[in-house]
């Protein structure tokens, strides 16, 4: 059985649904998956997940978690998921160790029943127990949601934008939690603005304005792109991609951090763009091939 189902669902906005935030979207989770959905502010990565743990009504379509239906098995769903939420949600007045009883209590259990589940990861907060929740780094604020998030052993963990707004090095923790998490079996859904994290899931969805682009491993949709693709550099960088941009050889160029991605035609080659810019009189300039990201992809698909 998968663990997620996700039958043509469409959610819009506004009195008069002038405001579509999901068109149609259909996919399917494996158990034990960590899968990512991967895309920008406003994508409709949180509508989705609203809805698939029973927090928000789809105009139409049909969803399922483990079996269960989000409208007519409400109930049942809330039991057996696990949700964090993009913004911190617990409450700030309470302690650490205050908020995880909280959650244990409400789901009829308790922090001794379950620490083996939370246990690599409260350990790091543990210290800091007696400390309000309000008053933690962002860092730590991340793990105690998590920690509440797991206190009732879910079958089933959404986790909405985890990483927005903490540290690179908590970013890198996180990560390395969700795989100790997916060890024990536990299904995962991870939304995330961020490309290089796509590469962290065993399969991604890229969503974007409501829908979705592509479906596969984070190998596969690298696999997928089918154009040359150049780094191109210089010492006047906004001018040098106004002048590819010019280029009849190149698809698309966007910056892509010290360099500008180029997307060539097929047939284009890295020599002819050298000379048409060597023409244009740049000083620097070093025009490579390059591999393609997740990030290139997520471009590609936006453009066509």
């Amino acid at each position: 059985m998968p663990a997620v189902v996700v039958n043509n669902i469409i959610k819009t906005y506004g009195k008069k649904k002038e405001t579509t935030a999901l068109h149609g979207i259909s996919f399917e989770t494996a158990p034990g998956e960590l899968f990512g959905l991967i895309g920008p502010d406003g994508a409709g990565k949180t509508s989705l997940f609203r809805i698939l743990t029973t927090l928000l009504l789809a105009d139409s379509g049909t969803a399922s978690v483990n079996g269960f239906d989000v409208v007519k098995d409400y109930k049942a769903i809330r039991r057996k998921v696990g949700y964090m939420p993009g913004r911190f949600s617990l409450y700030p007045d309470l302690t650490v160790e205050e908020n995880l009883n909280f959650f244990a209590t409400i789901f009829n259990t308790s922090i001794q029943e379950n620490y083996d589940l939370i246990k690599d990861i409260y350990v790091q907060i543990e210290p800091f127990k007696k400390r309000r929740a309000g008053k933690l780094s962002g860092g730590m604020k991340q793990k105690l949601a998590l920690s509440c998030a797991l206190i009732h052993r879910p079958e089933v963990l959404f986790l909405d934008e985890p990483t927005t707004g903490v540290d690179a090095v908590s970013r890198k923790e996180f990560w390395e939690m969700l795989k100790g998490l997916k060890a024990q079996g536990i299904s995962m859904l991870v939304s995330t603005p961020y490309m290089d994290e796509a590469a962290l899931c065993d399969r991604v969805a890229l969503i974007q304005n409501g829908s979705l682009l592509s479906i596969n491993t984070p190998g596969g949709i690298v696999a997928d792109f089918a154009w040359p693709l150049l780094a191109v550099k210089a010492t006047a960088m906004l001018p040098l991609l106004h002048h590819i941009e010019k280029f009849e050889g190149a698809v698309n160029t966007y910056p892509f951090g010290e360099f500008h991605h180029v997307v060539m035609k097929p047939g284009s080659t890295a020599a002819q763009l050298q000379q048409f810019l060597e023409h244009k009189g740049h000083a620097g300039l070093i025009v490579k091939e390059a591999k393609p990201g997740i990030e290139d992809c997520f471009i590609a698909y936006m453009k066509n």
